[in-house]
């Protein structure tokens, strides 16, 4: 049986970015999402509806999102579900959250400014993308709590802005 895993979110950091780094030196970084949902409920009234994702990013893009994302810095994420398990005082507990693969810097649409040349000269860009090299993160890495894991992360010069 085929099987697919790939979630894009895009909300706003509910908190600083918390970075860690593994005894090998691989960054990790914390973040947490709130997405909103807008509907229409059954009496036709406007009902939006917030949900609060843990997100892990792993290497350079750990890196990245703690120096440039801060609570309320929007963002895109793109990753995969992973389900972690463990046991507290006897009691099974698990979680579900994103493993961030591909991280979008949104522009905070507050500032003013600028206005146009007629079209003319280089576009401005607002957003900035970064997505890690595949050796970054994978499924053997454990848990951000976990420690260890290895690999490498990536250089400056690979940043698209």
């Amino acid at each position: 049986m085929a099987s697919f895993n790939r979630v894009i979110l895009m909300g706003n950091l509910t908190r600083d970015v918390e970075i860690k780094y593994t005894q090998s030196g691989l960054a990790v970084a914390d973040i947490a999402l709130a997405v909103n949902d807008r509907r229409k409920n059954q009496a036709g009234e406007w009902v939006e509806e917030t949900t609060f994702v843990d997100i892990t990013l792993w290497g350079r893009t750990a890196e990245v999102a703690s120096e440039y994302l801060s609570k309320g810095s929007p963002a895109l994420i793109e990753g995969r579900l992973k389900l972690d398990k463990w046991e507290t005082d006897g009691q099974k507990r698990s979680k579900l959250r994103v493993v961030g693969e591909r991280m979008q810097m949104l522009s905070g649409g507050g500032g003013g400014g600028g206005g146009g040349g007629g079209g003319r000269g280089r576009p401005q860009r607002d957003d900035a993308e970064y997505s890690a090299p595949a050796d970054d993160y994978d499924d053997s890495r454990p848990a951000p709590s976990g420690g260890g894991g290895g690999g490498g992360g990536g250089d400056e010069e690979d940043l698209p802005f």
